[in-house]
């Protein structure tokens, strides 16, 4: 799936209260704009990266234009809330086997 889109990654957007995972967009906004067609709610949407050839921490970035979000206090691309980042890993594992 990566090397038909973006070479050596693989987007995603996860749904951390649903634990659901939209995957394989060209863009985060296409994948998020699936969940929220399926009732998900933007604030529980995030975006990353998954890059199948790395293992461990390097597996996940947390890097998308979709997590810009002032009113949750998360101003980066990235996820800045530990916590959250946590949900999200623990979600992809359990997805992606």
């Amino acid at each position: 799936m990566a090397e038909k889109r973006f070479g050596d990654l693989v987007k995603a957007v996860i749904d951390i209260e649903k634990d659901i995972m939209a995957i394989g967009g060209e863009l985060h906004a296409d994948e998020e704009q699936i969940l929220l067609e399926q009732d998900s709610k933007q604030e529980n949407l995030w975006g990353i990266n998954l890059y199948p050839s790395k293992t461990g921490e390097d597996f996940i970035e947390f890097d998308s234009m979709i997590n810009i979000r002032p009113r949750q206090n998360n101003r980066s691309r990235g996820v800045e809330d530990k916590d959250i980042q946590k949900k999200i890993a623990e979600i992809v594992k359990k997805l992606i086997k």
